[in-house]
């Protein structure tokens, strides 16, 4: 019976010596210790540029999230511009996969340009929020870009998008499709201090491009092959698919119209090529083109060297109302 008690005050002082934190601060053994499971990282969803292979499955069955609208109060002014996108040297802004784990990039380069002023690169609206005073003349068309964006002038009643395609070697890339995807449209009302200013002011040289209309207040916008109506250009619309390589090059020219919208927008083609295919986005340098009604806007144009005046109306009388 002694003997037994004796093992059973061991056994006692041995589990409270276990269980009692380590006289010097040290870290229990690991025996002893519970792993928490690790957080993960935050995963984030962007609606930036796609070139992954569609593995046969249609481009409406690829995850999209759009990019967050911009608020109300912002509506007058371009969109911020998101994280610095891609497109040129490493051949698209997105990455290809084949059928294992390597990254493959597009076949394909682009380039975009929405600050073309029509199609003879005149005559063109922005929408700014400044009185007339306050607006520079019209810059020549080589500077709109930097121009719009001093003045945070809204592409106005339409957007001009020149789009430039270009394969990377000498294997063909066709391009399959072309998409327009609107972000945001809302009816804009109510825009104190807001004018049209018209660029036009001299046209410069013509272009050949595939010309496609879209039309922006559309319930599901699709672009249309239209001829470029010049006396030297073909009388037909040549639709989709084109193919292009390094060597032969496609220019597109979208022209997107907006009569009773403020809308946020941008485009996704599709290619394919040896096997492969994918979508790439094609916006503003990473963020959506924006284009916006002049419905019930004051109208102005400009005349050298008195500077801007009311643009004439329908009735041939000037005026400040559209």
């Amino acid at each position: 019976m002694a003997l037994a008690l004796s093992l059973a005050v061991a056994l006692g002082s041995l589990t409270a010596s276990a269980a009692a934190p380590a006289s010097d601060g040290a870290e229990p053994s690991a025996s002893a210790r519970v792993a928490l499971p690790e957080t993960s990282a935050p995963v984030t969803r962007s609606g930036g540029d796609r070139g992954e292979e569609s593995g046969g499955s249609g481009p409406e069955g690829r995850a999209t999230a759009d990019p967050v609208p911009p608020s109300p109060s912002a509506r007058l002014t371009a969109p911020e511009p998101s994280a610095p996108v891609t497109h040129g040297a490493d051949g698209g802004q997105g990455k290809g996969r084949s059928a294992g784990t390597t990254a493959l990039s597009p076949p394909l380069t682009w380039t975009a340009d929405s600050h073309i002023w029509g199609e003879l690169a005149c005559d063109h609206d922005y929408v700014i929020a400044k009185p007339p005073q306050r607006v520079p003349p019209p810059p020549h068309p080589a500077d709109a870009g930097a121009w719009a964006a001093s003045q945070g002038a809204v592409h106005g009643r339409d957007t001009n998008v020149r789009i430039t395609v270009q394969g990377r070697g000498s294997d063909a890339v066709a391009l399959e499709a072309l998409r327009v995807r609107v972000v945001e449209r809302t009816v804009p009302s109510g825009r104190p201090g807001a004018a049209a200013y018209s660029m036009a002011d001299g046209c410069g040289a013509t272009l050949q491009p595939r010309y496609f209309s879209v039309d922006l207040d559309a319930h599901s916008p699709l672009p249309r092959a239209m001829p470029a109506g010049r006396p030297d250009s073909p009388s037909f619309a040549v639709d989709f698919p084109y193919r292009v390589s390094l060597r032969q090059p496609e220019v597109l020219l979208v022209v997107a119209d907006a009569e009773s919208c403020t809308c946020d927008w941008y485009l996704e083609l599709d290619w394919s090529s040896q096997g492969r295919s994918g979508t790439v986005r094609i916006d503003d340098h990473g963020r959506p083109f924006r284009t916006t009604t002049v419905e019930g806007l004051p109208h102005y144009t400009y005349r050298r060297p008195g500077g801007w005046v009311p643009m004439p109306t329908a009735d041939g009388d000037a005026g400040t109302d559209g």
